[in-house]
């Protein structure tokens, strides 16, 4: 009787190593569009929004891995995950791709990613300069029109409206902001999120006084 062979078992790596973001600027601009849009699909149950985090596309193989700065999947649950694998979500890959580029990541982000990203199927790839390193404007996207990536129109005043994630991009002052495209509701930063709190309080407490 022949033994089995043994089989190692494959292992797709968590992290990189690498750090999360470019810049402290970068960070802060890749967790509020990870933040909105979570809160945009709050309601939603079988659509999942997350960042940072390895994208595997092709079972069997570590290498094929891409880690987007943002993204979003339709069709599948809100659960936690360590890695995403393509074949463990029903082959099911992201929608709408994000990446907070700068200058030292141009190449990547303009040819490398838009390739891979394009040939994943991935509908629409946002591009956000939040230094405005090398884009003018700073927000650039694209959509998949017949299997190849077509650059998606801006509106006048330069917003960028994802038809997959009803989400209207924007730039607001230095920053960006993401508001639903249906609704025009604005969706707050942390700190913005806290203030309202806060004068909703001290409104509260100023109501109960007696005259």
């Amino acid at each position: 009787m022949s033994a089995i062979p043994f089989q190692r078992e494959i292992v797709y790596p968590e992290s990189d190593g690498e750090p999360m973001a470019e810049t402290e600027f970068h960070l802060d601009e890749t967790i509020y569009l990870i933040e909105a849009l979570r809160e945009r699909f709050r309601e939603t149950p079988d659509a999942y929004a997350c960042g940072d985090m390895f994208l595997y596309f092709k079972q069997g193989d570590p290498r094929s891995v891409v880690s987007p700065d943002v993204f979003v999947v339709k069709g599948v649950s809100k659960r936690k995950r360590r890695v995403y694998k393509f074949w463990e979500e029903r082959g099911r890959g992201p929608c709408l791709v994000v990446e907070v580029t700068s200058d030292s990541t141009r190449d990547e982000d303009l040819v490398r990613k838009k390739s891979l990203y394009e040939r994943l199927g991935i509908e629409e790839y946002v591009l956000y300069d939040p230094l405005g390193d090398y884009l003018e404007p700073r927000i650039q996207g694209f959509r998949l029109i017949g299997g190849r990536y077509k650059p998606i129109s801006p509106a006048a005043d330069g917003s960028l409206i994802s038809r997959t994630a009803g989400v209207t991009f924007r730039m607001e002052g230095p920053q960006i902001r993401l508001v639903e495209t249906a609704s025009g509701r604005s969706f707050l930063r942390y700190e913005e999120a806290m203030d309202r709190i806060a004068h909703l309080q001290t409104e509260s407490e100023k109501s109960r006084k007696p005259d």
